[in-house]
């Protein structure tokens, strides 16, 4: 193990401790603050009362026990942790990329606890995100809805109880690279990407039948049991919902005739950077869409796009989000509405919506998360301004009724590794989007494959 790699592990088993000491469950007793509901307006001076986990009351001049812990949030802004939609953080490697599908594997299995990525998420107010496989195949692996709940040592703990079952399915040039050009078999071509769908579809129909049949007493023997057709008849069935990574509009049309044909009306295309070209279609099919604010042209597919797309897809009644793909980009979601909303002059609540109840719903947790509302869950951020406005700071963000950031005990800076001693050079060339997260793994593999 090299030094770099021990001194993350240090560091990180450290932060654990430091914010352990802070970091209690208890009730919890928001006062005074400027409360964004997203469901039920704006209500100024208002207090928020979050007991055993959820949110108890919101009005004014609440009062609650002693033990009763009492955040003073006058001058600030109350709002539902934000969601994000399309995130990597919390696993290690993202892609079973040794298939075009791979829809018996699950990144629920390999969840990490101690990724000190969950804690930055939560410093930009962060509550929720969804882990997902990577995009290497034509169908993947499930994905995993997990809470924030930093300083929890058990995987099982992140996971959010109860969250719908979710896959990730690619279109475009990562499942052609990776198994048409990589290992010289079915998907090289976009139409091959159909196929790949098309007979994966048919062979969990015919499992699911043989299934049918033999549970009824029509067959003596048990169809051999195959995990990956079970995921996939669980597809078609409705039991898991489709997260797509797309960014052609002529695929996204593609995919939609094609589960059309199978009857499978659930899914989220991720982001669908020509959505716009084909908003009113989404709309009609009941497709969501889970954009980037303004990432486009970092490789020939996602040449073409436009800032205005979440706008757009909006005002067509796509529901849609903002997402970030990116453990950096994950604790700058709200400047990520703002921009949003300043190229497609969206209102305050729609551009919020972008990422609170609108990816709410794309994980099927809207009756959860994503909005204040008495019965949800105790999922809260807390800004020193607007969430929009630029100079916003989050302050606080509470999971489940749990502080599980706070600006002011926040432990003394151990999330930043600086020497200040060190001469740092005037200019970094950096990659605009840490798009590797979504192809981790891959070329390493196929490298080996063709050597």
């Amino acid at each position: 193990m090299n030094n770099s790699m021990m001194n993350h592990k240090l560091y990180t088993a450290i932060l654990l401790l430091l914010v352990s000491q802070w970091m209690m469950a208890q009730d919890v007793l928001i006062k005074n603050g400027t409360v964004i509901t997203i469901t039920d307006g704006v209500k100024e001076n208002t207090d928020v009362l979050i007991q055993n986990g959820r949110i108890k009351s919101i009005g004014e001049g609440l009062s609650a026990g002693d033990e009763v812990r009492v955040v003073d949030a006058e001058g600030m802004y109350v709002m539902p942790g934000i969601i994000d939609a399309h995130s990597h953080i919390g696993i290690d490697v993202v892609n079973e990329s040794t298939a075009p599908v791979t829809a018996e594997v699950r990144v629920g299995d390999v969840i990490n606890p101690y990724a000190v990525s969950i804690y930055r998420a939560l410093a930009g107010g962060v509550t929720t995100s969804h882990a997902m496989h990577g995009s290497a195949n034509a169908i993947g692996g499930q994905c995993e809805t997990i809470k924030h709940r930093y300083g929890e040592e058990d995987p099982e703990a992140l996971k959010m109880e109860g969250a719908p079952r979710t896959i990730k399915f690619a279109l475009g040039e990562n499942p052609m690279r990776v198994h048409g050009e990589g290992q010289g078999i079915q998907p090289k071509t976009r139409m091959g990407i159909e196929q790949v769908f098309r007979k994966a579809f048919a062979e969990a129909q015919e499992y699911a039948s043989a299934w049918k049949d033999y549970n009824a007493g029509k067959k003596q023997v048990a169809p051999a049991y195959d995990v990956r057709k079970e995921a996939v008849a669980d597809i078609l069935s409705g039991e898991i919902i489709i997260h797509c990574h797309s960014y052609r509009a002529d695929e996204i049309l593609m995919l939609m005739d094609v589960l059309e044909d199978y009857g499978v009306n659930q899914i989220c295309f991720q982001h669908v950077n020509e959505g716009f070209k084909v908003a009113p279609e989404l709309a009609a099919f009941g497709a969501s869409a889970s954009v980037f604010a303004d990432w486009w042209a970092y490789k020939f597919e996602v040449y073409y796009s436009t800032a205005y797309n979440a706008a757009i897809l909006t005002k067509n009644n796509v529901v849609t989000s903002i997402n970030s793909d990116s453990g950096e980009l994950i604790r700058h979601l709200y400047h990520e509405a703002g921009k949003s909303q300043k190229y497609g002059d969206l209102t305050d609540n729609e551009a919020l919506k972008l990422i609170t109840i609108n990816p709410a719903k794309q994980l099927g947790i809207d009756d959860r998360v994503g909005s204040l509302e008495v019965g949800k869950d105790g999922d809260v951020a807390i800004f020193s301004a607007h969430p929009l406005s630029i100079y916003a700071i989050p302050q606080m963000t509470i999971v489940d009724g749990t502080v599980r950031f706070d600006i002011q005990a926040d432990p003394i800076d151990m999330r930043l590794d600086i020497d200040p001693e060190e001469e740092m050079p005037a200019f970094y060339e950096l990659d605009a989007h840490d798009h590797h997260r979504c192809m981790e793994g891959v070329f390493e593999e196929l490298f080996m494959h063709q050597h």
